[in-house]
């Protein structure tokens, strides 16, 4: 491999996840696709890594992409984790249909992940094929860089690329490999599967591996760094969550093999954004009990931590009571961030000081007039931030289906602003959080289905139009628009 990199890789180093123990990984073998070609690549992701965007569209280049080469002189690896999923422990699950193929730095210095996703078997593939389909992989692709456009901590996409052959999903469809990037793709299933081994080396090992690499001001904390690290993530995760839930996005498979210790959202699978606002609102075809609802997703977030802190409970102390007490006190860490981060977020996006006496009681008197108005989330807080701009009340409550609804909300929300002298006296901080643009579940679709049809012009279009959520602009008014009753995307499925 001679792709030009101004970052130099370590696959042996303390920041390298291949310098863990064996039982953390298996070496999988390069991946071998019948014509791969390039389907999108990310150029301002490439210029973060100092990568060539030249050579990453040659063919050296997409052998690399597709799992066929590796930034190292070693091998490729999956990753192994266990986790629970809706609820039920698996001891192994791992990386099914993935690989590591790189630890580039970025150009802070900061370590990243290179890794692959529909790359082919591995030994934790569990009786499927390791493959990806186009849709899935430009799915992940727009969703992911939406997210980051949108400010969300995220796993980054760097490129598309077509495998030549077609798998078989509910009937024949076109495969892709999809390369992202990530500070790194350690989850608390990860923690999880070092627990069950019963090795106390093994789970210290692993900790101060993520540690290192993610919290490294906490290595100066010995023995106590542990504690540190768990309230840590605890803290991210919450703060996370409640950017999700300010957005209307619905991650969809909140599995503790699904959230990330580096603080990043990961892995898109049947995630969506609501259009018309529901407490309840669930997208993913396999989450028959609502378990991960939009109205959910902050108190399995606390749950998710529960289990990171079950699987590390012998790092928190020497005594069985000062470790339940350790784990406690970081879970309620989780708590009061996650409730102090959504207030925060919600009392920006209504032009309300966060520490208004009223803004709890109007928060929920909101949600619930959007739920009984019919409203469409982001098309009525875009309209609400363009009224403190100087446009018509009218906006605001053509966003609802009924005005009945809208009109008190709105008699109240004025007198709220008339009231609070803390607030901005500008629409500053609600335009930074409330987007004129989000990955609408139906344009989406349209943007995959025109892709497995061998077009990729609604990709590009798409993710054109996201990379500037926040910004006005008329050549794109077209993506603000919500689905026509024909165009309602009511479900969305992973892609294994």
């Amino acid at each position: 491999m001679t792709i030009s990199q101004t970052p130099k890789t370590s696959p042996h180093g303390r920041l390298s996840y291949m310098g863990l123990p064996d039982p953390f990984f298996a070496v999988v073998p390069n991946a071998q696709f019948p014509a791969p070609k390039l389907f999108v690549l990310n150029a301002s992701l490439t210029e973060t890594f100092s990568l060539s965007t030249d050579e990453l569209s040659s063919a050296e280049g997409i052998a690399l992409l597709s799992g066929a080469a590796t930034l190292t002189k070693g091998p490729p690896i999956a990753m192994a984790y266990a986790g629970h999923q809706f609820g039920h422990y698996s001891r192994l699950l791992g990386d099914g249909r993935a690989m590591l193929i790189g630890e580039p730095l970025d150009r802070d210095g900061l370590r990243h992940d290179l890794h692959l996703k529909g790359s082919g078997l591995t030994p934790f593939s569990r009786g499927g094929d390791g493959k990806a389909t186009l849709g899935s992989a430009v799915r992940e692709y727009v969703m992911s860089e939406a997210m980051a456009a949108l400010g969300v901590p995220t796993t980054r996409s760097l490129s598309i690329v077509e495998t030549g052959e077609h798998i078989m999903r509910n009937g024949p469809a076109p495969g892709a490999v999809l390369a992202r990037t990530a500070r790194s793709h350690i989850r608390v299933g990860t923690f999880q599967f070092a627990a069950a081994m019963g090795d106390l080396d093994q789970l210290k090992a692993l900790a101060d591996f993520a540690i290192a690499r993610l919290y490294p001001d906490l290595e100066s904390e010995g023995a106590e760094r542990y504690r540190s690290f768990l309230t840590e993530v605890a803290k991210s995760q919450a703060s996370l969550i409640a950017q999700w839930m300010s957005l209307g996005f619905i991650h969809g498979v909140m599995n503790t093999d699904n959230a990330s210790i580096a603080g990043e959202t990961i892995d898109y699978g049947p995630c969506a954004f609501m259009d018309r606002f529901a407490f309840n609102k669930v997208f993913s075809s396999i989450d028959h009990q609502g378990r991960y609802a939009w109205n959910r997703q902050g108190e399995i977030g606390q749950w998710n931590m529960a289990q990171l802190a079950q699987a590390i409970l012998p790092l928190l102390g020497d005594t069985e009571d000062a470790q339940v007490e350790a784990a406690q006190t970081c879970l309620s860490a989780y708590a009061a961030t996650f409730h102090a981060a959504f207030e925060t977020a919600m009392a920006n996006k209504l032009g309300l000081s966060a520490d208004h006496e009223a803004l709890t009681d109007f928060i929920s008197e909101t949600f619930t007039a959007l739920s009984e108005g019919g409203a469409d989330f982001s098309r009525f807080f875009t309209a609400l931030t363009r009224h403190v701009e100087g446009g018509p009340p009218s906006a605001i409550v053509s966003a609802f289906d009924t005005a009945e609804v809208a009109r008190p909300w709105l008699e109240t929300w004025t007198t709220l602003r008339q009231t609070d002298t803390a607030r901005a006296s500008d629409s500053g901080l609600m335009r930074k959080s409330n987007p004129v643009r989000i990955p609408r579940n139906h344009q989406v679709e349209r943007a995959l289905n025109d892709a497995e049809s061998g077009n990729n012009e609604a990709t590009i279009n798409l993710i054109t139009a996201l990379q500037t959520p926040y910004e006005e602009d008329a050549n794109f008014t077209a993506f603000e628009d919500a689905p026509d009753p024909s165009e309602i995307v009511s479900q969305t499925f992973c892609g294994t």
